[in-house]
């Protein structure tokens, strides 16, 4: 994040006090706030041209125009019955895929908000990720479950159960697709191995651990691949090398409450967090400390999203 790349750093964050907050990265301060009437703002995904900003909510999915100051949505995707856990957006923009409490995970024409694909679990879906063959899709939910959705084949091909009947909170596909995480209300990680040839994809258990005391809210793969951020209940969030073993590498401190949600930059060196104590902050993670704190939020900050390319 240099000074010059400053102006095309997107970076926002939601809370619960039902606004969604633009913010000046290196300076801290807050350039644009929408009032999002429709209740508090769970998830949010940039679209890959910095262009749309997707707010995933308790009634459906809200796109907003980043580079105006038009304050209404500008599209609307509705057709969950349920609170909406999770928005991911295809590398090209052309679809997103959300998950909900209603039990579903959607695919949807971002062009033409229509709902392309419907796939059901049996319990609240708490997170959904696009695997970055852009042909499948990656969910979880409150019994348990972790599954894999293929697009072209329209089919669940995998469903892993970390540990029977405790919710799987949320997952992370690495970019290379080498590796998949999911972290569960238990405080427990779990890393598979993930091959591909011949169009099949091989799933491999590696490792499992416990990476907090209390829930898991986010896990995350950096960029790079090198590093996994889990943020939790336990007012902690976590940086874990990704070389064998596992072993923790740092506690970001200062965090006052829950920890909900959490970005990487580009570059893999800096993460963003949002907490219910009110604050996002910018962490380095060489150094492990705080280099910007970001007050606005009158609630919890519940979602950021970044985009620094």
């Amino acid at each position: 994040m240099s000074e010059e790349s400053d102006m095309s750093v997107i970076l926002a964050s939601s809370g619960y006090d039902q606004t969604i907050k633009f913010w000046e990265a290196l300076s801290g301060i807050c350039s644009r706030t929408i009032q999002h009437g429709d209740g508090q703002v769970n998830r949010m995904a940039i679209t890959p041209d910095k262009r749309f900003l997707a707010c995933a909510g308790a009634h459906g999915v809200r796109m907003y125009d980043i580079r105006t100051t038009n304050p209404n949505p500008i599209l609307t995707f509705d057709g969950h019955l349920g609170n909406v856990t999770a928005v991911a957006i295809q590398a090209e923009g052309k679809w997103m895929v959300t998950s909900s409490e209603d039990g579903t995970v959607k695919v949807w024409d971002t062009r033409a908000p229509s709902i392309q694909r419907n796939y059901r679990h049996k319990a609240p879906v708490n997170d959904v990720v696009i695997h970055p063959n852009q042909g499948e899709i990656i969910s979880c939910d409150d019994d348990g479950n972790v599954r894999i959705w293929d697009l072209g084949g329209n089919a669940c091909t995998h469903q892993l159960i970390p540990e029977d009947d405790v919710p799987v909170r949320s997952v992370s596909v690495a970019s290379d697709g080498s590796m998949l995480v999911a972290g569960n209300n238990a405080g427990n990680c779990y890393i598979w191995k993930m091959q591909t040839s011949r169009e099949v994809t091989t799933i491999i258990p590696v490792t499992r651990f416990r990476a907090h005391s209390k829930y898991i809210t986010k896990v995350l793969l950096s960029p790079d691949v090198k590093h996994l951020a889990t943020c939790s209940a336990d007012h902690t969030a976590r940086i874990w090398s990704t070389e064998p073993g596992f072993p923790m590498e740092t506690v970001l401190q200062g965090h006052q409450r829950w920890v909900w949600d959490c970005a990487f930059s580009a570059d893999s060196a800096y993460l963003v967090t949002a907490c219910s104590d009110h604050y996002v902050r910018l962490w380095e993670l060489a150094s492990g400390q705080i280099i910007r704190q970001y007050n606005g939020h009158h609630k919890g900050a519940i979602s950021v999203a970044l985009n620094d390319v």
